[in-house]
């Protein structure tokens, strides 16, 4: 678990000191996309802390979910429903919530603090 909390720190910390420039017409893309990783992030957490994290499930899942939103926002700009990225935004909003809760449940149950 530690190795994924190091990476996504590491990847948040380039993330930020790299002057990266995205094009503004693949912003959509870029931001429902991180929302999955983030996603995908977050309920590897939680499988490492219930003791059943499988690093194949957590890779195929990270890509697959990323993969899946960019795709979603891609159908929304070819059959033009723009707002279809708010799909992805909600599921994968609600998801995010859902395991970060999870994650601090587990975390303060061990802790005895619940």
């Amino acid at each position: 678990m530690m190795v994924l909390v190091l990476a996504l720190a590491l990847g948040v910390t380039l993330g930020l000191l790299t002057d990266l420039q995205i094009p503004p017409n693949l912003l959509t893309y870029v931001g429902v996309a991180v929302l999955a990783a983030f996603d995908s992030c977050f309920g590897g957490i939680k499988a490492s802390l219930e003791r059943t994290f499988d690093d194949k499930v957590f890779a195929f899942g990270f890509i697959t979910n990323t993969l899946l939103a960019a795709f979603i926002v891609f159908i929304g700009d070819r059959i033009g429903v723009r707002e279809l990225y708010l799909a992805a935004v909600v599921a994968f909003g609600i998801r995010l919530f859902d395991n970060l809760a999870s994650v601090r449940r587990i975390v303060f149950q061990r802790r005895g603090w619940e």
